[in-house]
């Protein structure tokens, strides 16, 4: 997973030119991104990749979910999505006022949680909702999204 967000950023440099800007050339928000990049690596993967696996992957494997683990995990992700919610009260995306590399970093996860019973520790918040469906929705997610189901 950590290599993932090493070679996000990798091709995001050798593609600036190409597409959606990822990246900001802008001191403050550079740095407003590299904070949130951090926050979704050690605060909300930390959590919602474990509740992936207990309420996604787990039943796709045929193992039994563990409800009492579960619940623990949505009530530990709803704080991080809280912080995620005051953010997103002031800004468009957690990387700010445009969609960049903080958001692509979260897509894997928010996709499977917000297509499981997980879904509604997002829509609990309203901006938190907003932003996982725009960047659910955004072309090239929908077209990795497509190619998932292929498999």
């Amino acid at each position: 997973m950590f290599e993932s967000r090493a070679i996000t950023q990798y091709l995001a440099h050798t593609y600036a030119d190409r597409g959606t800007q990822l990246l900001f050339k802008e001191p403050k928000k550079m740095a407003d991104q590299s904070v949130w990049i951090e926050v979704e690596a050690h605060h909300f993967d930390k959590v919602a990749s474990k509740l992936v696996w207990e309420i996604c992957l787990k039943p796709m494997f045929g193992m039994k979910t563990d409800e009492a683990t579960a619940e623990e995990l949505k009530g530990e992700l709803g704080k991080v999505l809280d912080v995620y919610e005051a953010r997103l009260s002031r800004t468009t995306f957690i990387s700010g006022d445009t969609f960049g590399l903080a958001d692509v970093h979260h897509a894997p996860v928010v996709h499977y949680l917000m297509n499981c019973p997980a879904k509604e520790v997002f829509v609990a918040r309203p901006h938190v909702g907003k932003w996982a469906e725009y960047i659910l929705s955004r072309p090239a997610w929908a077209r990795v999204a497509a190619h998932q189901k292929k498999e």
